[in-house]
């Protein structure tokens, strides 16, 4: 079987979780990336760029914006020249050329991550829905195939460094803000760090300027003698052989990528009490989960609202942590122990080739229509005459979610 997946595709979240489906699938299907959106290509990134990805032109712009600015001409020619079977959507939000997949035979299903109240219902058009989380999962399980496959990650390239064992140093705090620290809650903990007393470091991963999120973010970050922000990308297994404690205070998250790395690295894992974060860590156990104080709709009406800690919980969990530095001792082996057992990705996901093999295959068109390539010819065309506006939109966009507090 030939398989599609349509991806962004470089160093971030997203890319990660269609990396980890193409390597298990690899073992007994034919596997091709079709690279589309996001924020930046991983062209010419020898981590990314390989013989089987294909890179989608970069086309959006005021009018036909982000994941939705695919070229329809060029995606078909793609599903045909590598007579593609299954084509495998990740974070997929323009619903129509889903819809124009099936039209043409082929069969389609999604990696469920992102879906407003008003969208659940276009998840029907695909054949097949993958949810890695408990959360999706209880959306969208009376689908007519609809398969829970548990998340966890790599437990061979995630592993405890023996390099920095606990000493009688300070409690390292590590905490990736990745591309998006608003969401990931780098705000509050910065604020509940502030409380934490004794001999504590923070250390923060940022793949962005914190700046990118407001005054008050650096200014908390660089007033604080005990905090370092190392802003740069670095490829797995990351920067947490520098951390003995994980703190992760998510607003928002479809899987929680990192709450599983960090406890394959054998960190603890200070996270939000909400799922999909709380599926992964039973407090006191593995690491301690912090109570939610409020919740609100976010902006763009996504189906679950963010979830803010309580900051002086926040601060007592990692103040606990700094008073007794045995709880690290007790849970780093939980913590690894917890990720072989229940988050190793290659166990979980063993049976996936032969569930995609088993998939009921529609039956493919010899030909398209006039009437559709010429939508197609149209569609296009509208995308290549806004792509001088492109870079000036993309500004625009960058702008106000900044200004809105949403980068």
């Amino acid at each position: 079987m030939n398989i599609g997946i349509v991806t962004t595709w470089f160093e971030r979240g997203a890319a990660y979780v269609s990396r980890a489906y193409m390597e298990v699938l690899s073992g007994q299907h034919a596997v091709f990336i079709y690279a589309r959106g996001g924020e930046a290509y991983g062209k010419g990134d020898s981590n990314w760029d390989h013989p089987n990805v294909t890179w989608a032109p970069r086309l959006d712009g005021p009018v036909i914006a982000g994941l939705n600015a695919i070229s329809r001409l060029h995606f078909v020619r793609w599903l045909k020249k590598n007579r593609i079977d299954v084509v495998f959507f990740n974070e997929q939000q323009d619903i129509a050329i889903v819809r124009e997949a099936s039209g043409l035979g082929y069969t389609t299903g999604a990696y469920v991550d992102y879906y407003r109240r008003d969208t659940v219902e276009d998840f029907a058009v695909y054949d097949f829905l993958v949810c890695n989380t408990q959360r999706h999962y209880s959306i969208f399980r009376d689908h007519p195939r609809c398969l829970f496959l548990q998340w966890g990650t790599d437990v061979n390239v995630y592993r405890p460094s023996a390099a920095r064992p606990l000493s009688s140093d300070a409690i390292t705090f590590f905490h990736s803000a990745g591309m998006n620290p608003y969401r990931k809650g780098t705000d509050l903990l910065l604020r509940a760090f502030r409380l934490v007393e004794g001999n504590a470091r923070l250390l923060i991963h940022t793949q962005v300027p914190l700046s990118r999120y407001g005054e008050d973010l650096t200014r908390m970050a660089g007033t604080d003698t005990r905090i370092e922000v190392v802003e740069k990308t670095v490829p797995a297994p990351g920067l947490y052989h520098l951390g003995d404690v994980y703190v992760y205070p998510s607003r928002l998250d479809g899987v929680g990528l990192s709450v599983p790395e960090a406890l394959a690295s054998g960190l603890p894992v200070i996270t939000t009490d909400e799922p999909p974060m709380n599926e992964f860590v039973e407090d006191g156990v593995n690491g301690s989960l912090v109570k939610v104080s409020e919740r609100h709709v976010r902006s763009d009406n996504y189906y679950w609202p963010e979830s803010l800690v309580n900051v002086e919980d926040l601060a007592r969990k990692m103040q606990a942590y700094v008073n007794n530095r045995e709880l690290v001792a007790e849970q780093s082996p939980n913590a690894r122990s917890s990720a072989e057992t229940g988050f190793n990705w290659r166990d979980n996901a063993k049976d996936l080739p032969d569930w995609f093999a088993a998939l009921p295959l529609r039956r493919r068109l010899d030909s398209v229509r006039f009437r559709q390539f010429g939508r197609w010819l149209v569609f296009d065309t509208l995308l290549y005459l806004q792509r001088p506006f492109s870079l000036p939109a993309r500004a625009l966009r960058k702008l106000l979610r900044v200004l809105r507090g949403r980068v």
